[in-house]
């Protein structure tokens, strides 16, 4: 394999027509420019320069191997520019991971603004039922929603938001009867639940005061496709608990009742995993940034004044005393690490 600096230097020779005035082009002793020039020709065993005290010129041989030199030296310029560019300009695939659920949805609302404002970069999003594992699976970015972080400690942690589940039911579930206006009334219908496990989900409710409930059930259907609990929801098959700005239409139109306004889920924080910032490349970091900047609006909690809400019963023992606001979950705009 030849060294590829000689190569360079034979070119710097050539192009500035002497050993003077290349050394003085690339900052390098005239000696050391003649003795590569003179090793290179000794390993291919062919004179390539003519050399007179006055004059330099190349031979047939070193004219068409010059030729070849330029075109290598001009790729190698054109892959250093490629690297370049590809730190200060976002393209390329980004592959990111997400679970189903809440998160999923999001990504239709999120993805189609990426792309435009970035059309040279290509998304590949994979929904898995388990935690991406970035190397095993090749991930650039995992998005993950938890009540608490809790990852590797190799990893990076970006924060890009928070929301809560509320409870909702449609009217044709109530039947004519009473709505629930107590945590204990909701054991009295059946549930639609975004778990994967057939075993029975738990609703960890938090409400007034900071009060927490656990709500253990049995649901009638286990899906974690949101379209598809939330219209099983709307067709009256169980109770359910679902971010409120994706069924928000529904409330607003009176397809389903806030049930219990004043309690919550649990915070869910929503936050990517990658696994450095050193070398990220900009497509990366855009989207990350991308989400950290968009998250929060499409999360924001939509005003309650003309939704249909059951709330609870004030003369009711074992609810009293419950007349503080519903919380508000938090929007994490611009949240650091």
């Amino acid at each position: 394999m030849q060294d590829l600096n000689d190569l360079y230097y034979f070119h710097t020779v050539v192009s500035c027509n002497g050993f003077a005035a290349g050394a003085r082009h690339i900052g390098v002793p005239k000696s050391t420019l003649s003795k590569r020039v003179a090793q290179l020709e000794h390993r291919l065993q062919v004179r390539l320069l003519e050399r007179t005290t006055r004059s330099l010129r190349t031979t047939d041989v070193g004219r068409e191997f010059y030729e070849h030199c330029h075109v290598m030296l001009a790729g190698a310029e054109a892959a250093v520019a490629v690297a370049a560019q590809s730190r200060t300009e976002p393209q390329g695939v980004v592959r990111v991971s997400c679970p189903p659920g809440m998160i999923q949805y999001m990504m239709v609302a999120l993805l189609p603004g990426f792309l435009q404002r970035y059309p040279k970069v290509r998304i590949q999003l994979q929904v898995f039922h388990r935690p991406a594992d970035l190397i095993e699976d090749r991930v650039d970015i995992a998005l993950r929603g938890r009540t608490r972080i809790d990852t590797d400690g190799t990893l990076i942690v970006r924060p890009f938001g928070r929301t809560r589940l509320v409870l909702v039911m449609s009217p044709r579930l109530l039947g004519g009867g009473e709505p629930p206006r107590t945590l204990e009334r909701l054991a009295d219908f059946p549930t639609v639940s975004t778990a994967e496990s057939p075993n029975g989900d738990c609703w960890e409710l938090e409400g007034p005061n900071q009060e927490t409930h656990r709500f253990l059930h049995q649901p009638r259907l286990f899906c974690s496709d949101l379209d598809v609990a939330l219209a099983s929801t709307v067709a009256g098959l169980g109770l359910a608990m679902l971010p409120k700005r994706f069924c928000w239409p529904a409330l607003q139109s009176g397809q389903l009742l806030h049930v219990l306004p004043e309690w919550w889920s649990r915070e869910f924080i929503l936050h990517a995993v990658f696994m450095s910032r050193k070398g990220m490349l900009p497509s990366v970091r855009a989207f990350i940034d991308y989400l950290v900047a968009e998250v929060p609006d499409i999360t924001a909690d939509p005003v309650d004044t003309e939704v249909p809400g059951i709330t609870a019963d004030p003369v009711d023992t074992e609810v009293s005393g419950i007349t503080a606001d519903p919380i508000k979950p938090a929007a994490l705009a611009g949240a650091g690490e």
